[in-house]
């Protein structure tokens, strides 16, 4: 009888463990649709920007109030989850409290530190849902959030107030129980929080205050293990993304165009600069720019996983805040979504990306990504380096160069740029006559 809370321990990480790692997997596979890109320069300061904006949250303090409120839940979702290792460890051994008796009185200190924090977590949620539904933020009430969006995010901070009370509910009962004296219950001193909350609980029986401790326990555990599964399902994906995607985000300024190399040595031949195998011509059949989430770079697709749905880009955006249909969370959320549409085709056993749909027109419009700026602001605005920008441009490459469906004035700018070397329609001999009559002068 006493194998089976062990056995059934087990049997909750297994369970939850498959589909974890299954969701891990089909995540995998989705970014993998992307074209390659080598991304294995600069490993030092990739490294830095990784400590500095995932681990140090160094973009988000641009904002002080939701930075504060977003590291006390980060800072306490981490440390607190170290007490969850000492669960998993009494799960699988059969025992209570393992490292109480190895480390004495800095137990008590090490969880009442924990309960603090997780009373700090719960402020943090409420004021972030108050923010959300009471003040609304403009930012998290943008067409994009509706339906979905919206529920997400308030589900995952009511979750994270659960799961705190569920623990200090857990230590309170355990704490009546040591002070009763029951068998199993190691003596490990009065914690901060939770021994403010013993009176709710004085009046139950040893029974049922077992079945109090017992079901917070279960319960915390098995609500950490489902929030992990949850997660890759959620926006809150970024709790694991940001830190790959920090790594492998661009260090060259941000301002910077990656040109078409195919293209650059078409020129230089067609100029005489260049002849070698470096300036060969493009592939036959080549498709430039993208119409579809195959078109973009890995790097590109992680972007859209990563992505916080926070909205400090869009609320950047001088396309969007004119009135504009841009939002550039908009743009990662949608190629997302085209990412796990084609991934749950290929898991059917479906036509995936040959679905009859493409990222392009049945997910973002023409008129989105035409109305962008091109003045990074989304980019810099973003907490963990995400590139609305290169996927708009790869977009914007397909419907110029493979669809010739830019804009007239557009085509009109090409043309002059390409007979005149500059947007406007005069010959470059009188590109100086403006400066004439300042020299009569």
């Amino acid at each position: 009888m006493q194998m089976i809370p062990q056995l059934a321990f087990v049997a909750v990480l297994l369970f939850f463990g498959f589909f974890l790692f299954r969701r891990i997997a089909r995540i995998r596979k989705n970014i993998l649709l992307g074209r390659p890109e080598t991304i294995n320069d600069q490993k030092g300061a990739r490294l830095k920007t990784l400590l500095l904006v995932a681990f140090g949250q160094k973009k988000m303090f641009k904002r002080l109030l939701p930075a504060f409120l977003h590291l006390l839940i980060y800072v306490g979702f981490i440390l607190i989850n170290i007490e969850v290792l000492e669960i998993i460890l009494d799960g699988l051994l059969g025992t209570h409290r393992l490292f109480a008796p190895f480390v004495g009185d800095f137990y008590t200190f090490l969880i009442s530190f924990f309960e603090v924090l997780a009373v700090l977590v719960i402020f943090a949620c409420v004021v972030f849902l108050i923010r959300r539904n009471i003040l609304k933020i403009n930012r998290f009430h943008k067409i994009e959030m509706k339906g979905w969006p919206t529920l997400d995010a308030n589900l995952i901070l009511v979750i994270e107030v659960v799961l705190m009370v569920a623990i200090l509910s857990m230590n309170a009962a355990d704490q009546v129980l040591q002070a009763r004296g029951v068998d199993h219950y190691t003596v490990t001193g009065s914690f901060v929080v939770s021994s403010m909350m013993m009176p709710i609980f004085d009046g139950l029986s040893d029974g049922g205050l077992i079945m109090v401790e017992r079901s917070a326990w279960w319960f915390h555990i098995v609500g950490i293990l489902a929030f992990a599964v949850y997660v890759t399902y959620s926006k809150h994906l970024h709790i694991f993304m940001a830190f790959p995607n920090t790594y492998y985000s661009k260090l060259t300024a941000k301002g910077k165009m990656n040109n078409m190399e195919e293209i650059t040595n078409e020129v230089k031949i067609m100029l005489g600069m260049s002849t070698g195998a470096e300036a060969a011509p493009p592939p036959e059949g080549m498709k430039f720019g993208a119409k579809d989430v195959n078109d973009l770079s890995w790097k590109s697709l992680m972007d859209a996983y990563a992505c916080t749905e926070c909205g400090r880009c869009t609320s950047e955006c001088p396309a969007n805040l004119t009135g504009k249909k841009l939002s550039p969370r908009k743009i990662m959320m949608d190629t997302r979504d085209r990412l796990e549409d084609v991934g749950l085709s290929l898991q059917k056993g479906g036509e995936g990306l040959n679905d009859g749909k493409s990222l392009l027109g049945d997910y973002i419009t023409k008129e989105e990504i035409n109305a962008c700026t091109n003045c990074n602001a989304c980019v810099e605005a973003c907490p963990i380096t995400i590139n609305p920008l290169d996927i708009i441009l790869q977009l914007r490459r397909y419907v110029a160069m493979e669809e010739s469906g830019a804009p007239q004035s557009w085509n009109m700018m090409f043309q002059n740029v390409e007979t005149n070397f500059a947007p406007w329609k005069f010959p470059p001999t009188d590109r100086f006559k403006w400066a004439e009559d300042l020299k009569e002068k």
